[in-house]
């Protein structure tokens, strides 16, 4: 991995950056319980559940499976699952403690848009139809967008699927019934998310979101359904969520690919691999 983007960015700066990112973005929404060397963090109210981090600025002893396991205990009693979050590069004692204490880590490349380069090979367009713009809290198309990504990930990867419109209409009906649309509009109020969409002929086929805090914003959820992939709409959709970010004055646009696959194709359009995101829960 090299040491500084072409910019002259440092990778331990960007990193450093990052983790304090990873430590603010749940504090929106959750509480944060204290266990040594890692921090469990509790959503408050309803809403898509966290997970188990290093604690920010931690100076005490290294990270252990039986600190890993402590956390485990707190997370089954408050019917959380079991996951930790966080990056290879800046903790790796955690990984043996995790595996350590049981569960099995899974890698994703944790790739950085430089701050000042041109935003290469993403299409403000798809073509055939297709528009690609911001999605407002009031915008009727909410519903549907924030379905999109989710019909998307239940068909992982990047081939050509089966899943489309159908899927899409049955999962907006079951996001809005249990609060996940409202939330996310609440969260575009509140300049806390920001979500982008590229629809054909009005009916969205890929949708993602941007987190900013401060002048750091990750992207996350682009997926674009399966019927209507290898046509370019999740770099479109990544175009306009990197030009809204950067609108805001945001200098660091980051993001964790899905696999070696998917990096591949944010590689090409100007983002750059500077560690790993790791993933550990419990065995399937």
């Amino acid at each position: 991995m090299d040491h500084s983007l072409p910019s002259g960015q440092p990778v331990r700066a960007l990193l450093d950056r990052i983790e304090e990112y990873y430590d603010a973005v749940p504090r929106s929404v959750a509480r944060g319980e204290d266990f040594g060397p890692l921090t469990l963090f509790v959503r408050e109210g309803r809403g898509w559940p966290f997970y188990g981090r290093p604690a920010l600025g931690w100076r005490g002893a290294a990270v252990t499976a039986a600190d890993v396991l402590r956390v485990r205990a707190r997370q089954r009693e408050l019917g959380l699952p079991e996951s930790f979050e966080w990056v290879a590069e800046t903790t790796p004692g955690l990984r043996p403690a995790a595996e350590e204490a049981g569960l099995v880590v899974h890698e994703h490349p944790l790739m950085v848009l430089d701050g000042t380069a041109p935003v290469t090979g993403l299409p403000t367009a798809a073509g055939d139809g297709v528009s690609v713009r911001m999605v407002g809290a009031d915008d009727p198309a909410l519903a549907t967008a924030v379905a999109v990504p989710f019909v998307a990930f239940g068909e992982p990867g990047t081939a050509v699927g089966s899943a489309g419109p159908k899927e899409v209409a049955a999962a907006e009906r079951t996001l809005t019934a249990d609060g996940t649309v409202g939330q996310i509009a609440s969260r575009i109020r509140a300049g806390l998310t920001a979500l982008a969409m590229a629809a054909q002929d009005g009916t969205p086929l890929c949708a993602g979101q941007h987190q900013p805090v401060g002048a750091v914003s990750e992207l996350v959820g682009i997926g674009t359904l399966p019927a209507a992939r290898r046509r370019g709409l999740g770099l479109a959709v990544t175009a306009a969520l990197v030009a809204d970010a950067r609108s805001r004055g945001i200098g660091t646009v980051f993001l964790s690919a899905g696999d070696e696959a998917v990096a591949r194709v944010y590689a090409r359009a100007g983002f750059r691999r500077i560690g790993t995101a790791l993933i550990a829960e419990p065995a399937a």
